[in-house]
């Protein structure tokens, strides 16, 4: 279904009605997903309440549905050609980028509703946790408080990182088999699948600490010391996005 959804859908293209140019117009944004199934009961998610993690503001896939079997986590590889414009000019992101993070991300959400309608109608408790009512995440208001927080009661990132979709970088990214470049999803549904097994130990196994992200970033937020630090780049996030 998903597959499907990615080859043939219009939303998966940038039309001549939204193209900030001409060269984007027909620009594929995404490949083929990537899926990994996680149980819904893998010890792994408490422990993201530690506070050296995410916290206790964190919900379970247990709390955000009591019926919860699986967590459904995917990653929607952005194509060649929004990535090769995006290593031209590491001082501001390419309009193919744009597109792919803005359109990319609303046709996302429609992969979601659409994978979770068809759960529901073949009989099973299923939600979206970043489109429930209850989610929440504070990355645009945190940027202008005086000690900001970017967190949330879910994230997509630690989801696919216990489902066995990858593991974290040094940009706090999360590297797969097809790289970091794209976006990601979850269900959490009461339908019961096989989880995958994680290939891997270490939060960091996937990435060699080579420093080449801090190099590139245009906001100069990360380091080899540090890692990722939020602030500069939500600000530098903010300037794009006006």
């Amino acid at each position: 279904i998903a597959v499907d959804l990615v080859r043939n859908s219009e939303d998966n293209v940038i039309s001549e009605k939204i193209a900030l140019s001409p060269s984007v117009v027909g620009m594929k944004i995404f490949e083929e997903p990537v899926f990994s199934f996680g149980a819904a009961d893998d010890e792994e998610f408490a422990l993201l309440k530690k506070p050296e993690v995410i916290g206790n503001h964190v919900l379970t896939p247990l709390e955000w549905l009591p019926s919860a079997k699986t967590v459904i986590s995917f990653f929607l590889p952005f194509t060649g050609t929004v990535k090769r414009s995006n290593a031209l000019n590491i001082h501001w992101p390419s309009e193919e980028w744009l597109h792919a993070r803005v359109e990319g991300q609303a046709f996302l959400f429609k992969l979601c509703e659409h994978l979770n309608s068809a759960l529901i109608e073949a009989g099973y408790e299923s939600i979206v946790p970043s489109l429930d009512k209850r989610f929440w995440c504070n990355v645009d208001t945190a940027v202008h408080e005086k000690d900001p927080v970017f967190t949330g009661n879910w994230s997509e990132r630690h989801a696919a990182f216990i489902c066995g979709l990858g593991t974290f970088g040094l940009s706090k990214g999360l590297i797969t088999k097809k790289g970091v470049a794209g976006r990601f999803g979850s269900i959490i549904t009461s339908l019961n699948l096989s989880p995958d097994q994680r290939e891997y130990r270490d939060i960091y196994q996937y990435c060699s600490q080579c420093g080449l992200c801090a190099e590139q970033c245009p906001a100069r937020a990360i380091s080899l010391e540090k890692g990722k630090i939020h602030l500069p780049c939500a600000q530098f996030i903010n300037k794009t996005r006006a």
